[in-house]
Formats: C-alpha cells, structure tokens, sequence
C-alpha cells in the first residue's frame, strides 16, 4: 500500500504498520468532513492490503483531535453528519481485521475522544486529557461514546464524564481502565513504536479473531460466547500461522508469523 499525504490526514506505511496522522496542529486535529472521508478510504485501503499488519492512529502537535470542527457543520443536521461520516469510521475500525492502536498524543475531545476509545488499545501520553465536551454544546455522546463508556468504565463514571464535561487526565483514565497505558510525554513514541512492532509481528488474524470474539462478548449469554470461542478457534487451527506456532514451540525456535 502506498504512502498518502492527503490535505490533513497523512498514512504512512512502515515494517508493516499503517501509520494514520490527524494533520491539521492549527486547528487541534479537528475534524472536517473531509478529514473524515479520508479517514475511511484509508481504513478502506488498509482492510484489504496485504502487508498491513497493524495501525496506529495520532495527531500533529500539541492536540490527538479536538473533535468536530463546528465550522465546518454550521446549519447541518448533525444525523446526517454521523451517518455519513463517523458512524461508518467507527464501524471500520471496530471491525478492521487487525489491530488498531490509537496514540493520544495531547487533548482528546468530544468526537475526538470516542475515535480514540474505538481503537483496540490506547496509550496515552500523561498530559493528555479526554473531554466528552457534548454536553457544553447541549448535545449527546457520539462516535460510539454512549456505547464504549458505559462498557469501559461502568455507569455512573461514564454519566458524570458525559453530564459534566469535566476533563479525565491520562493518569486517571489509565486508573478507571478507560485506557490501556499512561506514558510519559518524551516516551510515548518509543513505546507506541514498541507496542505495534510487536503486534505486527503476531499472528494477527488469531489477533482479529480475539478482537471479533471480545467485542460481542458484551452481548452474549455464556452458552452463546462458548460456541462462539469454538467457532473462532476452529477458524484459528486452520491458520498457517498456528501451525507456525505450534512447530516453534516444539523446536525451541521464535515463531516467524505471517498473519495468515
């Protein structure tokens, strides 16, 4: 997959991983509806490539995403904005066959916050705040938050974020299990780096397949996620890459995955 430097998202392609930047510092990475539809063609792209093996998605400068530019929506009905545009990049990253890391880098706001929390990991540097910042609008949770918040950190914690707007610190966020790590500033790179190198390099279809299996866990009786965890794993034995595995294991050799 070739590299993109598209207007204000930009992709670049390294050792097997997608590298997604939300490239508009001015503005806080806030999102435009073309920044959005960039956005999907590129998580389009990648779900079909074949040498993509993980992705992380960040912002230039001081800010993750700011969320929505309101400029950009002025007398638009906001349905047809998230039907047109963050419902289907949602859906493309909760269903992308591989994982997804998103590195907050800085402020993570409204839209912007819930982005981050559809990926499948978080590390977020520790001056980064996440802001569901709707309700200063008079408006409601979107992006998927209504969803994700409940599920990540329970009831009560998701409502008072959600009616209160209160910033949520890095630190706080990895306490609550809203996030996976707090890092500091100077070394969020290096271990976002770190992180998904070493995604890349595992059998990332078992990988998609735990994604699929975890994120309709919520929705299952355990009679129904049991036959799901048959069913995956099934799937799962019949991959190059568990044979792989299981020869590696047995002969004392690292494994040489190919996410097949």
């Amino acid at each position: 997959m070739s590299n993109s430097q598209d207007n204000n998202v930009t992709l670049v392609e390294d050792k097997g991983v997608a590298w997604i930047t939300l490239n508009r510092p001015d503005k806080l990475n806030s999102l435009t509806s073309d920044m959005i539809q960039q956005l999907q063609k590129h998580f389009s792209n990648i779900s079909t490539s074949s040498t993509v093996r993980a992705v992380v998605l960040t912002g230039a400068g001081r800010a993750f995403c700011a969320g929505q530019d309101l400029a950009d929506i002025e007398g638009v009905d906001l349905g047809d904005v998230l039907e047109r545009d963050f419902n289907p990049l949602i859906r493309a990253i909760k269903g992308l066959n591989m994982p997804v890391v998103a590195c907050v880098n800085g402020v993570a706001a409204g839209a912007g916050a819930n982005i981050a929390l559809a990926c499948d990991l978080v590390l977020a540097a520790k001056s980064a705040k996440f802001i569901q910042s709707f309700a200063h609008l008079g408006l409601v949770p979107d992006a998927g938050g209504s969803w994700s918040l409940p599920k990540l950190i329970g009831l009560p914690r998701a409502i008072g974020l959600a009616m209160t707007a209160e910033p949520l610190s890095a630190e706080k966020a990895e306490q609550w299990g809203l996030i996976w790590q707090c890092i500091e500033d100077d070394n969020l790179m290096e271990e976002t780096t770190a992180l998904v190198t070493r995604l890349a390099s595992q059998a990332t279809t078992g990988l998609a397949f735990t994604k699929q299996l975890l994120n309709n866990s919520a929705t299952k009786t355990l009679d129904e996620q049991l036959d799901l965890e048959r069913d995956f794993q099934q799937a799962a034995c019949k991959t190059n890459d568990y044979q792989e595995g299981v020869d590696a294991f047995l002969n004392k050799r690292k494994p040489e995955f190919t996410g097949r």
